[in-house]
């Protein structure tokens, strides 16, 4: 059964903790999707990961670098699977149709934006009715906090 994540921001961007999450992900041998809105948001992403952190290195393409199933890390606004992943990272609101293809998704959203809030919300719900298995996170001072 997919498992699926949700994670609250309050105390750091996308750009902030994306990487870290990335990286656990690869760290497992895991595959990953990181699916956006919009195909320029896709692109931020992945000039982000080129750059986030000197001593990192976090392969990764887009639609504009081609070779989709060879990339670890596929950045794109399509939702596709092209690399095989198995974990899904939902951003600025995305969703996908085929969340039940992947060990986890990880839907990750602005904590500070009511909107941003609400719609997380409505994802919830509709995983929840779908019958995956939540898990919601919340940024706290001391780190990630487990609260479902």
């Amino acid at each position: 059964m997919t498992e699926v994540n949700f994670y609250h921001l309050q105390r750091s961007s996308l750009e902030q903790t994306l990487p870290d999450l990335l990286e656990r992900s690869l760290a497992r041998g895991w595959r990953a999707v990181v699916l956006s809105t919009v195909e320029e948001r896709a692109e931020q992403l992945a000039q982000h990961l080129w750059t986030w952190r000197p001593d990192s290195f976090l392969p990764h393409g887009t639609a504009k670098d081609g070779h989709a199933a060879d990339q670890p890390i596929w950045l794109t606004a399509v939702d596709e699977r092209p690399n095989d992943a198995q974990v899904l990272f939902l951003t600025d609101g995305a969703t996908s149709a085929h969340m039940a293809d992947y060990v986890r998704v990880c839907d990750i959203f602005d904590g500070i934006d009511p909107d941003a809030v609400a719609a997380a919300r409505q994802r919830w719900k509709a995983a929840k009715e779908a019958g995956l298995d939540l898990t919601y996170w919340q940024q706290t001072d001391k780190g990630w906090e487990k609260k479902a």
